[in-house]
């Protein structure tokens, strides 16, 4: 069968996409690891470049515009893994676009721009904002780099739409650390409380969950197993 590029056949199975999270990239840990573990069961796990427009310039608008072109047509689906900041892309992209089906979020940014400030801290905050400039990691590339304040006011704008809160319906499983000191395990607890829906799983391990790959790869699995029988690999 032929198939246009950017559309896939009417009845093929989704899409899986992974978001890596803040100054980071394709080549993290995590997404590298849970590529090869789906490779292994026939299935492409497409590791998505979210430094859009570019890290200096990062943007969550431009981020889950990246995600809903990496899904394809309108009659293409997706199952979305997400990180940290790539976590909360997913999500927002998940509460606006239909073709999503399903989340896997680990130590998802929930409340961004709120957990932001917290970690920069006061002074920081107001350096970044009459700057314009916020000095960090490039874990990528593994080089000092700087951040614009937009990444902020994008962050604030998309969340006043909704409260704060990403408004998900589709059935999700969240991993989050206990020991996590950048991304607040508090967030995920608030957020998958009463959501029938959402199965919150708690570790005991940082934000990376370099020590948790093994129990992600088994919790996703079993949580997917509908969507792993006859998927097919796209490349």
């Amino acid at each position: 069968m032929n198939v246009a590029p950017g559309s896939s056949p009417a009845l093929a199975g989704p899409r899986w996409l992974y978001l890596h999270g803040f100054a980071s990239g394709p080549q993290s840990a995590k997404g590298v690891a849970l590529a090869e573990h789906y490779a292994r069961q026939g299935i492409h796990l497409e590791r998505l470049n979210l430094r859009q427009p570019s890290l200096e310039h990062l943007s969550l608008s431009a981020m889950m515009r990246t995600v809903r072109d990496a899904i394809g047509g309108e009659r293409d689906r997706a199952i979305v893994f997400g990180s940290s900041l790539g976590g909360l892309t997913a999500c927002r992209v998940a509460e606006e676009d239909a073709r999503v089906c399903a989340l896997v979020l680990l130590a998802p940014a929930l409340r961004a721009s709120e957990q932001m400030r917290r970690t920069v801290g006061e002074e920081s905050l107001r350096r970044w904002q009459e700057t314009g400039w916020l000095e960090t990691q490039d874990y990528a590339e593994k080089r000092k780099t700087r951040v614009h304040f937009g990444l902020i006011q994008d962050l604030d704008t998309i969340e006043a739409r909704s409260g704060g809160w990403p408004d998900v319906r589709v059935p999700t499983l969240l991993i989050h650390g206990r020991k996590d000191t950048t991304t607040d395990i508090r967030y995920s607890r608030e957020w998958a409380r009463d959501k029938r829906h959402v199965r919150l799983v708690e570790v005991e391990d940082g934000h990376e969950l370099v020590d948790s790959l093994g129990r992600i790869a088994a919790e996703a699995d079993d949580f997917l197993r509908p969507f792993l029988t006859g998927a097919p690999q796209h490349g």
